[in-house]
């Protein structure tokens, strides 16, 4: 009897529509443990650089002799320009600049100044790593200068000996040149701003997803679909009630989300960030597309989500169906904390693009950078996925699909009426 009971919850559970979710969760799990494993390979790889010497010193030769051997250098010239156009051409990192005097001013009590104009490539997570290793870098010169200074036994400030060196960073990223800041401090602070809204929209489409789905089982589980559908209402009234009242509480349990999560991550942020220093902060009109672009695929997922929810059989097969929207949700925000749209290969570019959760994630670092194009792009795009599936939503609610079950039971109970009336 145990055994009969254990193979019929068995064959109820073990489906193809369980079982599918879990595997597209596993490979997504799966490459960003690929992703997460390469970050030691690219540690070890040497950064690409360029060098322009203008001092002639012996702490520029000590500098030199540590940049050429822990990184590779692809430019070593005078011109500064032009090395930074030839560390672009090579992909590099950055064009490091020891000006005159360098050797002279550490003599002289004064911290000896190297300008680092820095090429970045992506705000992700995964995107400074090479520029972090370049820092590195920077550390090994002031190591090997402070060693140089000890043996030398000079009159000089304790705190001087210790950081010889001072940095002048200049980041240009997606063609705006930020003063005063590395790729690295940049990715925090972005990723500081930004990574909010990735993890509310996740939650979000789980949480609004799960009700529609779950609720639809549950109404054909009791019945009370059927009865909704012989009502004298639009079908496309039906569909588009379901969703605009599920959306209204999926914006209200984000703005609580958002609000509770933001105030977590305010407490990691330093208070002294101030993005309007850099030109990176957003006006109303950028937190009016932000909005526009959460509601509309807010309306998107939950428009695919009663598509969804017309297979459910039941309660128990609902809760299953979920499974494909958080996979969605899960590849878009993985993918957008740990890279950046434009350094991401073009396949998986344009996945990301097709998801219509992905868009509201990307929408606040994009606007930062003044990438109006692609807001507003992904915008129309959501609005017409959503259009769509709510087209296909009301095909589904006018046919008696909900009512049979399946389009051959349909036209078996199409059969048997018809021998009725003859």
């Amino acid at each position: 009897m145990i055994g009969n009971i254990i193979k019929k919850e068995f064959k109820e559970l073990f489906l193809i529509s369980t079982l599918l979710p879990i595997v597209v969760i596993a490979i997504v799990f799966g490459s960003v443990g690929n992703v997460i494993g390469n970050v030691g390979e690219t540690l070890k790889e040497k950064p690409v650089i360029g060098i322009v010497d203008m001092d002639d010193g012996n702490f520029s030769d000590i500098a030199m002799s540590v940049l050429t051997q822990n990184a590779k250098v692809v430019y070593n010239g005078s011109d500064a320009e032009g090395g930074l156009e030839e560390v672009r051409k090579e992909n590099g990192v950055a064009l490091l600049v020891i000006p005159e005097n360098f050797s002279q001013n550490i003599y002289a009590n004064h911290p000896g100044e190297i300008e680092i104009y820095w090429i970045m490539k992506g705000a992700g997570m995964m995107d400074s790593i090479s520029s972090s290793v370049g820092e590195g870098l920077i550390q090994s010169v002031n190591q090997e200068i402070s060693k140089n200074l000890i043996q030398q036994d000079s009159p000089l400030d304790p705190a001087l000996v210790l950081n010889p060196t001072k940095r002048i960073d200049t980041t240009f990223f997606k063609g705006k040149e930020i003063e005063g800041l590395s790729p690295s401090q940049l990715s925090n602070m972005l990723n500081s701003q930004s990574i909010v809204i990735p993890i509310v929209i996740m939650m979000l489409i789980i949480m609004a997803g799960s009700s529609v789905i779950s609720s639809m089982g549950l109404e054909k589980e009791n019945k009370t679909l059927e009865t909704l559908l012989t009502l004298p209402v639009r079908r496309s009234h039906i569909v588009i009630g379901k969703m605009v009242g599920s959306a209204l509480v999926g914006m209200i349990m984000a703005a609580i989300y958002m609000l509770g999560f933001s105030r977590y991550m305010s407490s990691f942020q330093s208070s002294d960030i101030n993005l309007a220093n850099f030109g990176l902060s957003l006006g109303m009109p950028d937190y009016l597309l932000v909005g526009i672009s959460l509601f509309v695929a807010l309306l998107a997922g939950l428009s695919l989500c009663i598509v969804l929810g017309t297979f459910a059989k039941n309660y128990r097969s609902g809760q299953t169906l979920i499974f494909p929207i958080t996979a969605l949700a899960m590849i878009s925000m993985f993918t957008i904390m740990f890279k950046d749209f434009d350094t991401i290969p073009l396949a998986l570019r344009i996945l990301l693009f097709a998801i219509p959760f992905s868009h509201p994630m990307m929408a606040m670092r994009a606007l930062m950078l003044d990438n109006y194009w692609l807001v507003i792009g992904g915008i129309a795009y959501t609005a017409v996925f959503t259009v769509i599936m709510i087209w296909i939503a009301v095909r589904i609610f006018n046919s008696d699909r909900l009512l049979t079950g399946s389009v051959r039971r349909r036209v078996a109970l199409g059969k048997l009426a018809w021998g009725f009336r003859r």
